[in-house]
């Protein structure tokens, strides 16, 4: 039986991260496994639903005609791109990142620009006095003509204030700062979020407006109640980059407009975010000749291809069990290429530290990387560098052998583009033709042919 205050209602503990209720504080979440994430909260009496008729009657697929909605593109090439060419009307989007990373400067540019466009836009801070956004305005060189900003954490004042508007986009920075004054709970509580999250998504479905809002993130990177706010929301956009690198990816991890595959790159500057026309170039800007440990592989992020470096550097340990690290890329993919260089090509990596890193802050998710990191570790095993004017992809097999990867044709000719002269591929099941007479297509069966292709010279390990 629940604990009742001094007001006679009763408290129960709910769960930040899934919403699951209980009448004991709990140290694990039995639902989420998360630890230490009950709160204390008022038990709020049911609410009481009047019937009435739906807005919309039923209507037969077959013969339901409805007007297409357009999309309204903006003047940003990179997040058209991630949204899937532009903000549909009546959509709620979500986007989080750790603090710092630029959400609310990606937001005030947006804003700007659909205000020029397209006309009235409400920018709703409940963090940040109208002082504090004119100032970040100014260093962003944003006059702000049509851009309406309501410092406000009330959602109910919030919700008066833009039927009066009646704005063309409506941002709201950020959800766990709004609150429902009914509701029985701390602002930034798992029910307040809930709430409020259904209230901005009736309004945007009713209003056929758009409706971006900012998530918070939690210590391991997720947005704070993802089961709560991804469920409900349309799209779910994350802003990442490391705090070292100006660098920022946006991505995309749920789209119901659109493809979940599309990353938008962008460059934090003095003026704010600046989009990166050519990625592949920006990321390779600092690699030089005939680098040891270094290796190019053209990657897939959705549609567009990518050109990246992945490093690799080998140590003898100075423990008893040498360390795997892996930076941007997978850890068990890891294990298991380094494994197949132990056992099929008898480089001894047992006494060995090794490190991974993409450079410039990407992760790379896809098999397609396989054969640039097998040759990163032994280029960096062997002391021999890598032919500078190489680029490689392949998927590793267990058995040392080379698998074929998708598109292929197209990450050769993102090579050539950028005037690598010479692409290292899989032999099997794949034909390529050369996109560029400058460009030389090499075909490898095993790991070990491609290792004596890539490495410039051929230095047997002492330990080998």
């Amino acid at each position: 039986m629940a604990r009742r205050d001094k007001s006679g209602r009763g408290t129960i503990f709910v769960c930040q991260q899934c919403g699951k209720e209980s009448l004991r504080w709990l140290g694990r979440c039995p639902n989420c496994q998360e630890w230490n994430s009950f709160v204390e909260a008022t038990a709020a009496p049911a609410p009481s639903f009047k019937s009435t008729p739906p807005l919309n009657p039923p209507q037969e697929l077959s013969g339901a005609v409805f007007k297409a909605s357009e999309r309204f593109p903006l003047p940003l090439t990179e997040f058209n791109r991630v949204l899937g060419g532009g903000l549909v009307p009546g959509s709620l989007m979500l986007i989080g990142g750790d603090p710092g990373i630029g959400k609310s400067t990606l937001l005030l540019q947006v804003s700007a620009l659909a205000a020029h466009t397209w006309g009235k836009v409400a920018y709703v801070s409940g963090e940040e006095t109208l002082h504090q956004t004119k100032l970040r305005a100014g260093r962003l060189g944003i006059k702000g003509e049509n851009l309406y900003l309501l410092a406000e954490n009330d959602l109910e004042t919030i919700l008066d204030q833009v039927a009066e508007l009646s704005p063309a986009l409506v941002v709201i920075d950020s959800i766990q700062a709004v609150y429902l004054p009914e509701v029985a709970a701390a602002p930034g509580s798992i029910t307040q979020v809930r709430e409020c999250t259904m209230r901005l998504m009736n309004l945007a479905k009713l209003s056929a407006v758009p409706v971006f809002i900012v998530g918070h993130v939690t210590k391991d990177g997720a947005i704070a109640g993802p089961r709560v706010l991804e469920h409900i929301v349309d799209v779910v956009l994350y802003l990442e980059g490391e705090s070292f690198s100006a660098y920022r990816l946006l991505r995309c991890v749920k789209n119901r407009f659109g493809s979940t595959n599309e990353i938008g790159v962008f460059e934090m500057k003095e003026q704010g975010l600046v989009e990166v026309d050519n990625p592949s170039k920006a990321f390779l800007s600092q690699r030089w000749g005939e680098a040891i440990g270094s290796a190019v592989v053209p990657v897939l992020e959705g549609s567009r291809p990518l050109l990246v470096e992945i490093q690799a550097l080998t140590s003898p340990t100075s423990f008893g069990l040498p360390r795997r690290t892996a930076n941007g890329v997978d850890f068990n993919r890891l294990l298991m290429i380094t494994a197949v260089l132990t056992r099929r090509l008898g480089l001894k990596l047992g006494n060995q530290d090794i490190m991974v890193n993409v450079a410039g802050g990407l992760k790379i998710d896809e098999p397609a990387a396989d054969l640039g990191i097998a040759l990163a570790i032994a280029s960096s095993f062997r002391d021999a560098a890598v032919d500078p004017a190489l680029a490689v992809v392949g998927e590793i097999g267990l058995s040392g052998e080379l698998r074929t990867v998708p598109q292929l044709d197209r990450r050769v000719n993102e090579a050539a583009r950028l005037g690598f002269k010479r692409c290292l591929v899989p032999k099997t099941g794949t034909t390529v033709t050369p996109p560029h007479k400058d460009i030389e297509v090499i075909s490898a069966t095993t790991l070990r042919e491609a290792i004596g292709v890539g490495l410039v010279e051929k230095k047997s390990p002492e330990s080998s």
